[in-house]
């Protein structure tokens, strides 16, 4: 995924920069970058690899000799970010998130049509970076530019560039992922979460259209290029990736994950689905406003029956090899015996995606001694990789475990069924429900329904994407 954060101020803003990208953290685990702009020292940029140590720690003595009173800052699961462009345009730094997945396409045509070249990785990957900024440059002016860099790219593309003199946010034309401005007396900045410059005075005066382009100086923002109230945001955001604290769109993803929970166990209790367990668990962290939400509305203790042990290894999907990250999260789990011995567990995670962490989360409660292990699933069955987002590292639709089993019973025609394995209420819907309880060892499945997902939200269906759990664009 990736998230970016930036300020322009009347007074030095590098430390608002610095606190504001660390808390976005979350939403990423391989680079981080800074750029900042000062007269006296021009344009400053670090990035530093953060796979293997936070943000936080990498950036603090980059920090101590950093200036400026305009300064942006990323955390990418991708490239290395923030990056310098010399165009037409002056001299500006660039940085993105999202996914463009047509961007060999893009390079070709661009190398064919006069681009000299491209700055690429050890990969051979070109820079999303320099391919954006390039498109930008067929255009005569920043706004023209981000359009049509906007009209040509496929996937999701939100970004920001950051003259010495402005910083300029677009929103990616479906409103996929959200950028909010937030107002201080001495300046305003951007934001992917709101919760990151709360903490740093300032308070939301703006979010940004489908679409829209906003200029931010010291002295106030302008809207550049009107946005569009149709839009696609992703529902992932509130489900998972999203931070407690963060709203998109007016929603809080904490409220939000409650209200799921308390609808799924409304749900089971009026399909004569609640079982008869000692606790409802969530699998942290995201899990357990889901699960506290199901608890406060089935009326069945809430327990904490294995703590997740983080200092180190802060997400479980932090090391690039599959095989280490199932380790991680194996580690990570601290049993609380008291909880687990012969005990009946209902546990709510915020998805299943391939079933290898989950199978073996409820191995170890068997191996602690957990009687029953039931789950609940906070969003529908995944059922197709992201386009939009990188939000996946899935090579094929049939590593996910549903479009495995639909393909095992029906081959390739069981794609015109996706909609009833979906469905609890169908022969296809309970076959799924059953295999996948056969595979991880559970004693029930159920996964919250769409409708469910939609209403928890709160926001219009057709302003949602849904696209990995419907196939719907």
């Amino acid at each position: 995924m990736g998230g970016f954060f930036g300020a322009v101020s009347s007074n030095d803003c590098i430390s608002d920069v610095f606190f504001g990208t660390d808390y976005h953290s979350h939403l990423g685990t391989r680079r981080g970058g800074m750029t900042s702009f000062s007269p006296e020292l021009g344009f400053q940029r670090n990035i530093h690899s953060i796979e293997n140590s936070p943000f936080r720690t990498k950036f603090e003595k980059d920090v101590e000799k950093m200036r400026g009173t305009i300064c942006i800052g990323c955390i990418s699961d991708t490239d290395p970010q923030p990056i310098m462009v010399r165009s037409k345009m002056g001299l500006y730094a660039i940085c993105s998130i999202g996914i463009i997945t047509n961007a060999k396409e893009l390079s070709d045509e661009l190398l064919e049509h006069g681009c000299a070249n491209f700055e690429t990785m050890s990969s051979g990957s070109i820079n999303s970076g320099g391919l954006i900024g390039a498109l930008i440059a067929q255009k005569d002016n920043f706004v023209d530019g981000i359009r049509y860099a906007q009209s040509r790219i496929q996937g999701t593309m939100s970004l920001v560039l950051m003259t010495q003199d402005c910083i300029i946010c677009a929103r990616d034309k479906m409103g996929r992922l959200p950028i909010l401005i937030g107002k201080r007396s001495d300046g305003y900045c951007f934001s992917f979460e709101s919760f990151a410059y709360q903490k740093l005075g300032y308070t939301t005066c703006h979010e940004l259209k489908a679409g829209e382009i906003v200029c931010l100086t010291k002295d106030g923002y302008e809207i550049m290029s009107e946005g569009m109230d149709e839009m696609r945001i992703c529902t992932f955001l509130w489900t998972y990736y999203g931070y407690p604290n963060a709203c998109y769109e007016g929603v809080n993803v904490e409220a939000m994950r409650t209200r799921n929970g308390e609808i799924m166990a409304e749900t089971d209790i009026r399909n004569g689905r609640l079982p008869d367990v000692d606790y409802v668990c969530g699998v942290p962290d995201s899990g357990i406003p889901h699960a506290i939400g199901y608890a406060n509305k089935s009326g069945i203790p809430f327990a904490r029956p294995f703590i997740k042990y983080t200092p180190t290894w802060p997400r479980s999907f932090m090391p690039t090899s599959q095989s280490m990250r199932n380790r991680v999260a194996k580690m990570k789990l601290i049993p609380v015996h008291e909880l687990i011995e012969g005990k009946k567990l209902l546990f709510v995670d915020d998805s299943i995606v391939r079933g290898t962490q989950m199978r073996e989360t409820v191995e170890f409660l068997y191996e602690n001694g957990a009687k029953e292990v039931h789950m609940r699933s906070a969003c529908p069955p995944i059922m197709y990789g992201c386009k939009y987002l990188n939000f996946s590292r899935s090579t094929s639709e049939l590593e996910l475990i549903a479009r495995q089993i639909i393909d095992e019973h029906e081959g390739t025609d069981g794609i015109r069924y996706i909609a009833e394995y979906s469905d609890s209420n169908t022969e296809r819907g309970k076959l799924l429900r059953d295999e996948i309880c056969r595979r991880l060892k559970l004693t029930s499945l159920e996964f919250q329904s769409f409708a469910g997902t939609v209403s928890a939200v709160g926001k219009p269906e057709c302003q949602l994407c849904s696209y990995c759990w419907t196939g719907r664009e």
